[in-house]
């Protein structure tokens, strides 16, 4: 079965290997979620979103490389939360749409989407890095953890310009890895980053198509690397989680944006215990 069978308006076909692989690496590659059509329809307002023709308020437009700076144009690796928010003509979209189909299927029924992020890494950026981390370092411990990150490439993601790439079947281990800010501070960074053994840990990256997927859970070890390239690395995120467990973020007053007042360590510690 090909993508464009695969493709049925809102719903895309999650096949048995591909529920293996999720469960046994703790992420998998779909391949042609998004038509070239429903890309370009899409890039439209990603575009305006990075070029800030779309207001994005404070720290919800930053660098993820650095920081948060005021000098938008040296950022090296453009971190736009939660665009539907401030975009809202976007909610619904194609991908929003597919993309739940593909959570129910991975991770079962009861999730809603939690949070959406644009990720654009520019050219010729040797510290267009995206530190090793777990998702769930970021967020307050809840009981059920489910997540489906959908990350949509947007650019033909390539190793020389910044795929991502997963320590495979990390998600199985105990508790989370310790981790720490990869700034001097969380007001300086929002970066999170942990330790990865490259002699031990079965690291695989993740070259996909624009218009390709992958999903990855909430344990998984994942990053990627610089963008060595002449053109842009643009991704999509989406991701959704339990109906629960998202209520209870919102209770606690988190909401994914960079502008929360509430410190995400105060649910989760660096030193990968979850309290």
């Amino acid at each position: 079965m090909d993508a464009t069978e695969r493709r049925r308006g809102d719903h895309f076909v999650v096949l048995p290997d591909d529920i293996e692989a999720f469960r046994r690496d703790g992420y998998v590659h779909l391949e042609g979620v998004l038509s070239e059509d429903e890309v370009r329809e899409l890039e439209v307002d990603y575009d305006r979103l990075l070029r800030r023709e779309i207001a994005v308020p404070g720290k919800d437009y930053c660098d993820m490389a650095g920081g948060y700076g005021p000098a938008a144009e040296d950022f090296s690796i453009i971190n736009v939360m939660l665009p539907r928010k401030y975009h809202p003509a976007w909610q619904g979209n194609v991908l929003e749409r597919r993309a739940a189909s593909i959570a129910a299927q991975l991770q079962g029924d009861g999730l809603v989407l939690d949070y959406d992020q644009l990720l654009a890494k520019r050219p010729l950026r040797e510290d267009a890095v995206f530190a090793w981390h777990q998702d769930m370092a970021y967020w307050p411990a809840t009981p059920d953890t489910r997540t489906a990150t959908v990350w949509c490439a947007f650019d033909d993601a390539t190793i020389d310009n910044g795929c991502m790439r997963f320590v495979r079947g990390s998600h199985k281990e105990p508790k989370l890895r310790p981790h720490a800010p990869v700034g001097r501070t969380r007001e300086e960074s929002h970066a999170l980053g942990t330790t990865v053994d490259e002699a031990v840990d079965d690291i695989r990256y993740a070259e996909i198509r624009r218009g390709d997927v992958t999903v990855h859970d909430e344990r998984v070890v994942h990053g990627s690397g610089p963008n060595c390239s002449q053109g842009w690395r643009r991704a999509y995120i989406v991701a959704f989680r339990s109906v629960e467990t998202v209520a209870t973020e919102r209770r606690l007053g988190f909401t994914h944006s960079h502008n929360d007042e509430k410190d995400i360590l105060d649910g989760v510690g660096i030193d990968g215990e979850t309290r």
